[in-house]
């Protein structure tokens, strides 16, 4: 089962958010993963990782990311054909179709 890693920088004191975006992980996807790991680093580091494969950086992704995206990026290497609810958007750029 896939392993994610949250690295966050300890200097930053960004260890709160990155429990916070491993409980929902964790919460989400109870059955699919292995693990979530949390490690400490230093220098504005946070990166998150699915077995070793980096899906968010925080200095080239701009910023933090959404908990829906970062659900959805995680999803997208663990079980693929998941739906994640109301919180998945539509692929390929197409809007939603209106409630009828």
């Amino acid at each position: 089962m896939p392993r994610v890693a949250i690295e966050y920088c300890t200097q930053c004191r960004w260890l709160l958010r990155a429990s916070w975006m491993a409980q929902e992980l964790l919460s989400t996807f109870a059955t699919n993963l292995s693990e979530v790991a949390l490690i400490p680093g230093e220098g504005g580091v946070f990166r998150i990782t699915v077995d070793g494969e980096q899906i968010w950086e925080r200095k080239a992704d701009g910023g933090f990311p959404d908990i829906a995206l970062l659900k959805q990026r995680v999803r997208d290497r663990v079980a693929p054909d998941r739906s994640l609810g109301h919180t998945d958007k539509p692929t390929g750029g197409q809007p939603a179709e209106p409630a009828s």
